[in-house]
């Protein structure tokens, strides 16, 4: 059985039970409304295609670029909290630009097939609106960035395929772009890099627990970003689907998926609010590679700023972005690699120790992160990690190594020396133990790199429950330009 279906099946049940067909279109009207932000609370005034009184009425200003928000499909039919802190947070970032909410609820608040189907007319009401704005007023398509969320993605990419002329938009940016009955689909038949002269993605909610998939995974657009690779995000974790139902009844699944799902729009809400504070992310194959911290570079666009101030580079295929983030806004972390050569000394025996490390900068500290091992210690070499801080320490001075004890491993080995007692000519060392001599880092967001020596060079044996301080080696560090955010 397909739990991954079953379960998005439900979810679809779910919403069909709760919205029932309380809306309902008739055939050949038009549903979707343009509201203009006025720039306070929810104050809106909605323009008519092929009305110019409208766009003097609601203070259009047609010399202004144009951002066009984008909802999703709904379940509740009413506009949803997020768009009105997005429409301000443009405001506030742009001042001189006109915010235009796209109001497709009576289209959207349908069982979800239908509302799939309904994407392709939203686009082309979109669309048309933009070629009467460009014809009649001159308002330049090239200027136009629409951003929209879930459906509102997809509705984005129709709006772009569908706009006449030889000018493309300016800018699709797609958040968490809605996956069932798109994902892998043709490009004509979902959101693509050729809708618009640049587009990005954010995926939030590709796949997690229960084997829901609510977000499309595979890449749409010129660069496509996945925090936390792309799955469930800090704070949305399975586990508060219980709290969710106790709260919201059957709808608290919803609530659980919504938190995941809508994390793109606070990434992008963020990125307009907190200039100061702007993810970045790497480009890298898949997200075993990125957690092994080989992925931290920014040479020829190999890195790029999530949200509203990417830079903006065409690129002949998708690049995948990935980048860790916070469970709260503002949600930009700082990435280093660690590099570290372990020498086992212990044979025949795999290491998986429970390592911590504690950073000592210029600016702050951040103690006891962990180390994700990616694979098992077993031979003398060079192993690669990923570690994040959720604060800005500055320039790395010192760090603390700790290999916690670990029970499980220690009655490996010792079952091995178990072995050695029945077999007494086996002379082998059997004690959990690492030797680490150099460790070197390199700081994603500055580029920088450095190299730790161990603060003890007579003794550098690391043992469970052991900890040892590093610091600078001795010599010029390596050191790149920092990376403007």
């Amino acid at each position: 059985m397909n739990w991954r279906k079953v379960s998005l099946l439900f979810l679809i049940c779910v919403a069909i039970n709760v919205q029932g067909s309380r809306v309902q279109t008739k055939a050949g009207t038009t549903a979707t409304r343009f509201c203009v932000y006025m720039g306070q609370d929810r104050d809106i005034c909605c323009i008519t295609p092929h009305q110019p009184d409208t766009l003097d009425t609601c203070g259009f200003n047609t010399s202004h670029p144009l951002v066009m928000i984008i909802h999703g499909w709904t379940l509740d039919g009413v506009l949803e909290n997020w768009i009105w802190k997005m429409a301000a947070a443009l405001k506030v970032k742009l001042n001189d630009v006109n915010v235009v909410v796209v109001d497709w609820l009576t289209l959207a608040h349908q069982h979800y097939p239908i509302a799939v189907k309904n994407t392709r007319i939203v686009g082309q009401e979109i669309a048309d609106l933009l070629d009467w704005l460009e014809g009649s007023f001159r308002v330049p398509k090239g200027k136009v960035h629409l951003i929209g969320y879930s459906l509102g993605a997809h509705v984005s990419g129709f709006a772009g395929s569908y706009i006449t002329g030889p000018t493309k938009l300016g800018r699709i940016t797609g958040l968490d772009p809605a996956g069932p009955l798109f994902e892998g689909t043709p490009s004509t038949e979902r959101l693509s890099p050729d809708d618009a002269r640049f587009v990005d993605a954010l995926h939030t909610f590709t796949q997690g627990h229960m084997g829901l998939s609510v977000g499309i995974n595979q890449p749409v657009a010129h660069y496509d970003f996945y925090p936390n690779g792309g799955t469930f995000q800090p704070g949305c974790h399975i586990k508060h689907v219980y709290s969710h139902i106790a709260q919201y009844g059957i709808l608290g699944i919803t609530e659980t998926v919504k938190c995941a799902h809508e994390r793109s729009v606070h990434l992008f809400i963020d990125s307009l609010l907190n200039e100061d504070k702007q993810s970045v992310a790497y480009w890298c194959n898949d997200l075993r590679t990125f957690n092994k911290g080989v992925c931290l570079s920014c040479r020829k666009n190999r890195c790029n700023t999530l949200g509203y101030n990417i830079k903006k580079v065409r690129t002949q295929r998708s690049k995948k972005m990935f980048l860790k983030t916070r469970a709260n806004m503002p949600y930009k972390v700082y990435h280093y690699q660690f590099k570290i050569r372990f020498i086992n000394q212990t044979e025949h025996c795999k290491l998986e120790p429970y390592l911590k490390v504690s950073l000592f900068g210029t600016e702050g500290d951040a103690e006891n992160l962990p180390i994700k091992l990616v694979e098992s210690i077993t031979a003398n070499k060079t192993y690669s990690f990923l570690i994040h801080t959720d604060v800005n320490i500055g320039d790395l001075v010192t760090l603390k190594f700790k290999w916690e004890n670990s029970v499980a491993w220690a009655n490996l080995c010792g079952l091995w020396r178990t072995v050695q007692t029945y077999f007494p000519w086996s002379q082998n060392n059997m004690n959990p133990e690492l030797i680490v001599k150099k460790i070197r880092i390199k700081a994603g967001e500055t580029q920088r790199k450095v190299t730790f020596c161990s603060l003890n060079t007579i003794n550098m044996h690391l043992q469970p429950a052991q900890e040892k301080m590093f610091v600078r080696c001795p010599g010029k560090a390596k050191r790149r330009h920092r990376r403007p955010n």
